[in-house]
């Protein structure tokens, strides 16, 4: 099948335009290109491929609005307090809750959630419509702090907290936390605050359990700029007002600057 070209060399990113209107994650629509599921002006869209205004483009045979990207340019965030027993994907083969099924309807395209939080973790958990603010969010190179309220079992040592500063060898790479707070201690359990600039799947958990400490309770306090308010009940979700989502994206620059 051919590959098309668009009217305009001069537009942005086919993938970054479809993920900004919400249709999905850049990675997610970066496969449906490489599957043939994408069209511009009538034949088989590239990855890299460039689009404007003019341009036609059709996923799944569906013709969509281009012009609603300018309205999706005023990213919207929603904060979500995730309860435990939710598993953060859209439908569950075992039939659990999901994260999705209390959210208020997106104002366009469709929620988009940064980054996952597992079936027995609660706390903050951010949603977007803009995929490529979620992507950015979620990349490595963002480097965008998490901080963690998480309850071990037993006392550890001084010299045990040392060595998850300074780092220990995962089955994954090397991880540390950039910082531990002692919270408080009592009946055989110890509260810490811990904040890492990574979102590996179970990274705290499971640099606790490199050290020799079980992970009994473990809630996201923030996730960059963003805190959970303290009036955010579980199950309970609010849109970021403007300049909260601004200051996520000035941290994603900063970041990239740095």
């Amino acid at each position: 099948m051919p590959v098309i070209m668009s009217e305009s060399n001069q537009g942005e990113r086919l993938q970054k335009v479809l993920a900004t209107l919400g249709l999905g994650s850049r990675r997610s629509i970066e496969e449906w290109i490489r599957d043939g599921r994408v069209a511009v002006n009538g034949r088989r869209a590239e990855l890299g491929v460039r689009v404007g205004p003019k341009d036609l483009v059709e996923v799944d045979g569906r013709a969509i609005d281009l012009g609603g990207s300018k309205a999706a340019a005023a990213s919207v965030v929603l904060g979500y307090h995730k309860p435990l027993g939710e598993v953060t994907t859209r439908s569950d083969p075992q039939g659990r809750p999901t994260v999705f099924e209390r959210l208020p309807a997106p104002p366009n395209g469709r929620w988009i959630v940064v980054g996952r939080l597992d079936v027995n973790t609660s706390g903050l958990l951010l949603f977007t419509t803009d995929g490529e603010l979620a992507h950015r969010l979620m990349h490595p190179s963002s480097e965008v702090e998490r901080e963690y309220l998480v309850r071990v079992r037993s006392l550890p040592a001084a010299a045990t907290l040392d060595t998850l500063r300074r780092g220990v060898e995962l089955e994954d790479g090397w991880a540390k936390f950039d910082r531990i707070e002692a919270v408080n201690a009592s009946d055989g359990h110890a509260w810490f605050r811990v904040v890492l600039h990574e979102g590996r799947n179970r990274e705290v958990r499971r640099l606790w359990s490199a050290v020799g400490h079980e992970v009994s309770r473990l809630t996201r306090l923030r996730y960059g700029p963003i805190s959970l308010p303290a009036d955010l009940r579980p199950g309970q979700s609010r849109l970021l007002p403007p300049a909260l989502v601004e200051a996520l994206t000035q941290a994603l620059e900063r970041e990239h600057r740095s």
